[in-house]
């Protein structure tokens, strides 16, 4: 029997026009391949005095200010309008014929922080805006400070896709990204008394000026209700869905310029909205809340980045937003490609989709839904072109971050949606009983439906078995994709697997970032390493010559300083630029340890306190990030952090041998400030549980040394700045799985180790906490019972290793060598090298 449901008529979008299809197919084509001809603006031939004119004219006709009467948000807005001109001149003078692939990037996260550098540098205009808002009495940094981080991401993942993005549109890769324009993104953080604080993030409040709006770029997204089956002929069934309520997705454009503008590509950000604002009748009959409340419901999808899943509406809430942006991003490509090739049969030869982890799994249900019920494809034709279309990212190992959803939840929000993946696992189980597999324990394994503990969908199973290729994100990850989450799967198909290890822009995380260290690295070695970053090698040949070792030691010098400036206007706290600035800036979590940083800080606080006259290395201990709003033990580990830093900043024994430091409401812009200033680089997770990493790539380029376990992109970060660059610490993988195996490991490393156990008891006897004595005795009980993390295990090889780089420290010389040694030997981690490899082996992308 055939699965099959007839093709309506449905708009598609060329260049944001709308028409009907089936339509004069190439007409519609040619239209949208005709040669663009840039409007003639005014020009005096010098490019300030253009850049300061149009800058003026977008203040007074777009922002509607004068020079005396603007702020500096105004100044920025005018700004970037002027810059927003230019990248679209950009984008339109480059090759406007269709490509003959375009890679969909769909990502939940896009954190692309500010934008007004990136645009400015990769269109070679710094200079000349600084010029021409000089000419008006501006100061540039000025107005790059008046910009507020997008707030569209939270960590490494959405770090990651702002990246990749950057990157295809410097190597020249047709690219659409595609995500929600959060109104609040995660939260905005401070402190209260050192308890982490959440306030809805406003970085909309005045507007966007990079987006364009495209109304006419808008699709229903359904929800609920039922399906229903008719019989088309014999043998072929049609099912039609029947959403109970429906949404509107709004499309919002936020174009991606390439490196010196010669290739521009779009982030597609899509906003809810309810069908209809008001119910009027209810207005009209006194009923002023209610009349609004489908609004409030449906805008509700893209007002909060990670709506907390710890009560079953919240649950939902999920679901309901990553089924959102997925369903609008496929029906917004398949739209485009029906109308520039007119066969969706095709799709997969013109159009590779990457999932970016688990979020947009539901594409494979949804795709196929679309070409089943709107294009009228047969069931097998459909899996065909889905399967050769769909690509997955996975990001993480760890259990509860491997979505699954209630199989009721989904049953009731996407009805339909379930019976195609219970269609989809009944095929699959039906091919392991071909093959003879019939055992229940690997049925089980591999069905997309756990049935242990309730029965729940395994977005990680359907990804994997809906994707051409499913790819980890560093070597060790990879391997362990193979060998734990995935291994009854991979053994299915081996060849799907694959490793493409992470990368980072170089120009928003070294030319955007260190402009002093990029002016020494083009003066080493010449203006060729900033177009090709295996330039950077070249360093290599100065890291032992005093004249630009002391000129790296001044460059460094003037970011730490800066950075200082910053700990002291944000926290009260004076830091020595002098000392080893010592940072750890990731999301709070437990897998991550930064209590394992804080358990060594309340450790060496002591050593110090007991013999006050040693010769200590002078240390800043540097934290930065955020933990989830429901997540308690994360919440408490803040809290620990602000307790130590009151007391050790406060003792006068200690003065500024140690100081510690939580710089509230991390963000982009904030890390922008951290990297290039930071020493010394923690990347401390138990090792096999991050998958890759992508900070420890952002410092060791800036020249931070790697203090780190042999986790993620750590290995890889070994392998290429050298062994004797980096200091590593800690079990491996295989050891970590080892040392959990055995009864009472914590117990008995805290008994190998009184410097660790005498540590504890300092935290847990409420020494830091004396108003609340047992303050942190969940934290410590844990580390004392269950330890899951192997702080424990750790602490001593950390402590070792922490030592040996006091001593380093205290060799300038022999330090300076082996920072200026990790950013020559970085290149590869170049995020363009990552989507040359994933257009190579995942999406079959040719560059010309």
């Amino acid at each position: 029997m055939h699965v099959l449901n007839e093709a309506p008529t449905l708009p598609v979008t060329v260049d944001d026009k709308v028409h009907e299809m089936p339509a004069a197919h190439a007409a519609t084509v040619a239209a949208a391949k005709a040669p663009w001809t840039k409007p003639a603006l005014p020009t005096s031939g010098d490019p300030v005095v253009d850049m300061r004119e149009a800058i003026r004219a977008k203040l007074a006709y777009v922002v509607g200010k004068t020079p005396a009467t603007a702020r500096e948000r105004d100044w920025f807005a005018a700004t970037a309008l002027a810059l927003r001109d230019r990248i679209v001149d950009a984008c339109m003078a480059s090759d406007q014929s269709v490509p003959n692939k375009r890679v969909y990037y769909l990502s939940l996260e896009f954190l692309i922080g500010r934008l007004l550098s990136d645009a400015m540098n990769n269109l070679g205009l710094v200079e000349t805006t600084r010029a021409a808002l000089a000419d008006l009495g501006i100061d540039l940094g000025t107005v790059e400070g008046a910009e507020p981080d997008a707030a569209l991401g939270n960590g490494g993942l959405g770090r990651l896709a702002a990246c990749f993005m950057e990157s295809m549109a410097s190597i020249g890769l047709p690219a659409v990204g595609y995500g929600i324009r959060y109104d609040h993104g995660l939260f905005r953080q401070s402190f209260e008394d050192g308890w982490q604080r959440e306030a809805p993030e406003t970085w909309l409040a005045e507007g966007n000026p990079w987006e364009f709006v495209r109304p006419e770029a808008t699709y229903a997204i359904g929800f609920g209700g039922h399906v229903t089956m008719a019989m088309v002929s014999e043998g072929v069934i049609r099912r039609s869905w029947h959403p109970a309520e429906t949404i509107r997705a709004v499309a919002h454009d936020v174009p991606v310029v390439g490196w010196r503008g010669r290739n521009v590509n779009t982030l597609r950000l899509w906003k809810a909205e309810a069908d209809a604002p008001v119910d009027l009748a209810r207005f009209n009959g006194g009923d002023h809340v209610g009349a609004v409340a489908s609004r409030v419901r449906a805008e509700a999808i893209s007002r909060v980045l990670y709506p907390s899943d710890s009560s079953t509406d919240g649950q939902e809430l999920r679901l309901r937003q990553e089924y959102f942006f997925t369903s609008a991003s496929l029906q917004d490509l398949v739209r485009r490609h029906v109308t520039e090739r007119g066969d969706v049969r095709s799709l997969h030869h013109h159009a590779a989709i990457q999932l970016n982890d688990t979020h947009p799994a539901i594409a494979v249900p949804e795709l196929m839904r679309i070409l089943l019920e709107d294009h009228g494809l047969l069931w097998e034709d459909a899996w065909h072109v889905t399967t050769n279309t769909l690509n997955y990212t996975n990001h993480t190992l760890l259990p509860e971050a491997l979505e699954t959803w209630p199989v009721e939840l989904m049953e009731r929000l996407l009805p339909r949606h379930m019976q195609i993946i219970y269609l989809i696992n009944w095929m699959h189980l039906e091919e392991q009983g071909r093959h003879g597999r019939h055992d229940a324990a690997h049925l089980a394994s591999v069905s997309l439906i756990d049935e242990s503990h309730g029965r729940r969908v395994r977005m990680g199973h359907l990804a994997f078995h809906g994707s051409r290729r499913v790819n980890g994100v560093s070597a060790l990850h990879t391997d362990l994709m193979r060998s734990t989450v995935f291994r009854d799967l991979h053994a299915l198909d081996p060849d799907k697997i694959v490793n493409k290890t992470n990368g980072i822009t170089f120009r928003r995380w070294l030319h955007n970032a260190n402009p002093a260290l990029t002016r020494l690295a083009v003066e080493a070695v010449g203006e060729g390493v900033l177009d090709d970053p295996g330039k950077l090698r070249g360093l290599d040949a100065f890291a032992e010559d005093p004249a630009f070792v002391a000129r790296y030691a001044g460059m460094r010098r003037g970011r730490k300083e800066a950075l200082a400036a910053i700990i002291t206007e944000r926290t009260g706290i004076a830091v020595d630029p002098a000392a080893l600035f010592d940072v750890q800036i990731k999301r709070i979590h437990e897998y991550k340890r930064q209590l394992l940083n804080i358990v060594e800080t309340v450790a060496l606080y002591q050593a110090i306190k007991a013999e006050p006259h040693k010769d200590w290395t002078p240390r800043v201990k540097i934290f930065g990030g955020k933990a989830a709003p429901s997540y308690t033990q994360a919440k408490l580990i803040i809290k620990l952090a602000a307790d130590v830093a009151r007391a050790v900043n406060d003792d006068p024994e200690v003065a500024d041998r140690l100081k510690v430091v939580f710089l509230p409401n991390y963000s982009v812009s904030l890390a922008e400030a951290i990297i290039p200033a930071a020493d010394l680089s923690e990347q401390i997770s138990t090792a096999g549980m991050e998958a890759s990493g992508t900070g420890n790539m952002k410092l060791a380029l800036n020249g931070a040394l790697t203090v780190g376990t042999l986790d993620g992109a750590n290995i890889e970060i070994r392998d290429h700045v050298g062994a004797e660059n980096i200091f590593i610490f800690g079990l491996d993988a295989a050891g970590v799985q080892a040392r959990i195996a055995e009864p009472n490991y914590p117990r008995d490393a805290i008994l190998a180790s009184p410097r660790l156990a005498a540590a504890l008891d300092m935290i847990a006897s409420g020494r830091f906490s004396p108003e609340e004595p047992n303050r942190f005795r969940p934290l410590t009980d844990d580390l004392r019972h269950r330890d899951q993390y192997l702080l424990t295990v750790d602490f001593e090889d950390y402590w070792r290793a922490q030592r040996e780089i006091d001593v380093a420290w205290r060799n300038p010389a022999g330090w300076w060598a082996k920072a200026i040694r990790n950013t020559a030997r970085m290149a590869w981690f170049s995020s363009d090298r990552a989507m040359r490899e994933y257009a190579d082996e995942i999406w079959r992308v040719r560059l010309t």
